[in-house]
């Protein structure tokens, strides 16, 4: 076990004359103590991967899910081009589905195992930061805390890179530590260069953590040296990435809207725990998110004093989460203010294992008695869980059940449109029947071949339009994402065309029904029926 100093210096206290003694066999409490750390730090996470597991299938796939799929089951140079597309984003994740989608299939377990398996690794991580700067007390609430939490138990059931981002950042951190303390030096460079770069390759937002591990130098001057070559040493390996980003430009996040009391109340939800957008939110989530922001601010309270009174680097290790916490947000709220906007729930968790850590080192702080810790502890705890249960199996996109919906009352002579045409891609992985499916006008690619369409928002010609009838009995139109009122400009522009388009199969057929799915009606399956046509629904 390593022993820290009080309040959370990094440096272990270890006398020279006990340096010898690890060369001989552990004692008997030795050992105890070891698998004492082991259990704390084992117990979370395994307590994480059984959260992420249980039902981790039931969840209909979402569009990002199916791009994800779309984009890693392509091969050569249409692998490449998709990765390019895609501006370099979860460039490393993308590989790796694509060598497990290559060797196993693309079941919906395959694909979001890694996400779960990540999960579980961010909360043993966690756990084990948590041992280093703070103690066993800490440690123990920071890692159930990191388990039970309604965000990650989300994307580790998703097939998107977010989960092992998170979990990288973590060890990237973890390996921060160990360079501060500079034992083995080398190793330490190394891993932290490692880390970092992956986490980026596996989510272009990790680039928001460096800023606030970059804090913990107004404590460990002497290590500056080190830590700011290891991050040169990071950029330079993520200059691919940044060739890739800079061809793509901000296009892809056309859809983000401009910083607002709103979305910084979504960004304080999913950090705490309380809630996601649009569909994760109990009677208890307000709760949840006033009691995290208090114990939060008690935590932050308590670091400013470690600075003001206590030893020189008393304070370094909670004001290195405290950093982990507040700089990425504070530097997505600078780019979304002076350029597109990134200031979005999912692309600042990034600091959702600072919170479960701050949570735990003000919990156990030695001050706070005992009967009011352990309350805070259990509220936060059944509050998290209270988030977690009814989440499951909930589809705020549901995928499975529009596709199911089409195919069970298609007939001869149908086409399918859709809108934009990224909606083909969840569509197809839930199309079990191709040879039944209503033949494709929007993209008019045969079934069976999957492409990623990225962001696609092209509508049907007018030449298209005009010929639509004479070889489409019915049409079906599957919408979603479609833009949105009061949105920013491109997405009020996709979704102009969205009407425009719906006016004019109108024109073409006179008689339409709407079903939605998910929700809030997420995915919108409207049939359009000539005057002639009996078919119903």
């Amino acid at each position: 076990m390593t022993t820290t100093r009080p309040g959370g210096a990094f440096t272990a206290e270890r006398p020279v004359s006990a340096r010898p003694a690890a060369r001989r066999p552990r004692s008997s409490q030795a050992r105890r103590q070891h698998l004492l750390d082991l259990i704390i730090v084992a117990a979370p996470a395994l307590l994480a991967a059984g959260l992420c597991l249980y039902d981790i299938t039931t969840r209909s796939l979402w569009l990002d899910e199916s791009a994800t799929v779309a984009i890693a089951s392509q091969h050569g140079a249409a692998f490449g081009t998709a990765l390019a597309h895609d501006g370099g984003n979860m460039l490393g994740y993308y590989v790796l589905l694509h060598v497990l989608i290559g060797l196993f299939g693309s079941g919906a377990f395959l694909i979001r195992m890694p996400s779960a398996l990540a999960a579980a690794a961010t909360v043993a991580i966690v756990g084990i930061l948590a041992l280093r700067l703070f103690d066993r007390r800490a440690a123990v609430a920071a890692g159930v805390l990191a388990a039970v939490s309604l965000s990650l138990v989300y994307w580790g059931q998703d097939a998107r890179g977010y989960a092992p981002m998170i979990a990288l950042i973590s060890a990237s951190f973890l390996a921060l530590v160990s360079l501060l303390d500079g034992r083995p030096g080398w190793r330490a460079w190394i891993a932290y260069v490692a880390l970092t770069a992956a986490s980026i390759y596996a989510g272009l937002e990790a680039v928001l953590v460096v800023p606030a591990q970059l804090v913990v130098l107004l404590w460990y001057r002497d290590r500056a040296r080190a830590v700011l070559t290891a991050v040169v040493a990071a950029a330079l390996c993520c200059v691919p990435l940044a060739i890739l980003a800079a061809n793509r430009g901000s296009s892809q996040l056309f859809w983000v809207p401009p910083p607002s009391l709103r979305s910084a109340k979504q960004i304080l939800q999913a950090l705490a725990s309380s809630g996601l957008q649009p569909t994760f939110y109990t009677v208890t989530s307000t709760a949840l998110l006033v009691l995290t922001l208090v114990v939060l601010g008690v935590g932050a309270g308590l670091i400013v004093r470690l600075i003001r009174n206590g030893p020189p680097r008393a304070a370094a290790g909670p004001a290195l989460m405290l950093s982990w916490l507040a700089v990425p947000g504070a530097a997505a709220l600078l780019e979304s203010t002076a350029g597109q906007s990134v200031f979005q729930a999912r692309y600042l968790l990034v600091s959702l294992p600072a919170v479960a850590l701050l949570l735990g080192w003000t919990i156990a702080d030695r001050h706070l008695p005992r009967l009011v810790a352990a309350s805070v502890f259990v509220a936060l705890i059944t509050l998290r869980a209270l988030q977690v249960i009814p989440a499951y199996g909930v589809s705020p996109e549901n995928w499975r059940g529009a596709t199911s919906y089409v195919m069970t009352h298609v007939q001869g002579g149908d086409c399918a449109a859709f809108y934009p045409l990224d909606n083909r891609m969840p569509f197809e992985y839930y199309l079990l029947s191709p040879g039944r499916a209503p033949t494709p006008v929007l993209p008019t690619l045969p079934w069976g071949q999957v492409r990623p369409f990225v962001e696609d928002y092209a509508p049907l010609s007018s030449l298209q339009l005009a010929q639509l009838p004479s070889s489409c009995r019915r049409v079906w139109l599957v919408a979603s994402h479609e833009g949105r009122v009061g949105g920013p400009p491109v997405s009020r522009a996709n979704l102009t065309r969205f009407r425009q388009l719906v006016a004019a199969l109108r024109h073409q057929y006179p008689n339409s029904n709407t079903t939605n799915f998910g929700y809030p009606g997420a995915v919108e399956v409207t049939l359009f029926r000539g005057a002639t046509s009996h078919g119903r629904t």
